[in-house]
């Protein structure tokens, strides 16, 4: 059974993939979605390679970056950017109306103060032990582009 946020995020993924052309090569319906899981990010240019992130989020405002959004697991992204290895983030937000924007932040505007780790889950928890992170967003807000 598919859950509230994993169709929330499908949705995001199907709009950039749908919406916009790969910020690489700029060829229009070259991105498609990676496997459900794979490790820091969800859509790849068939075509030049290009990976990114998708990140969605509800919100009033769809012209509004909000101050977070929460990010996946923090041991793969912290091991990336040890290696300063860095994705670009695409992130889609979605009213209450189903009208969403796109904004998008290159990877080489991004710095290791826009992720802040969460604290692990309780041992009694279901995946105790996961840490995942914060993307914060106020640290990046002017350089996000709204592209749709």
């Amino acid at each position: 059974m598919v859950t509230r946020k994993q169709s929330l995020g499908a949705f995001g993924e199907e709009r950039v993939v749908k919406d916009c052309t790969c910020p690489r090569c700029k060829r229009l319906k070259t991105l498609v979605r990676l496997p459900v899981n794979f490790k820091c990010a969800d859509i790849v240019c068939d075509f030049c390679g290009y990976l990114a992130q998708v990140k969605t989020k509800t919100t009033k405002y769809i012209d509004k970056v909000p101050k977070y959004v929460l990010g996946a697991a923090w041991g793969p992204q912290n091991e990336r950017m040890q290696a300063a290895i860095y994705f670009p983030l695409f992130l889609v937000l979605v009213d209450l109306d189903k009208y969403y924007s796109i904004f998008y932040l290159s990877a080489d505007l991004q710095e290791p103060d826009l992720f802040k780790p969460r604290n692990p889950l309780s041992q009694t928890a279901k995946r105790a032990g996961w840490q995942g992170f914060i993307y914060d967003l106020t640290v990046v807000e002017s350089r996000l582009v709204r592209i749709r």
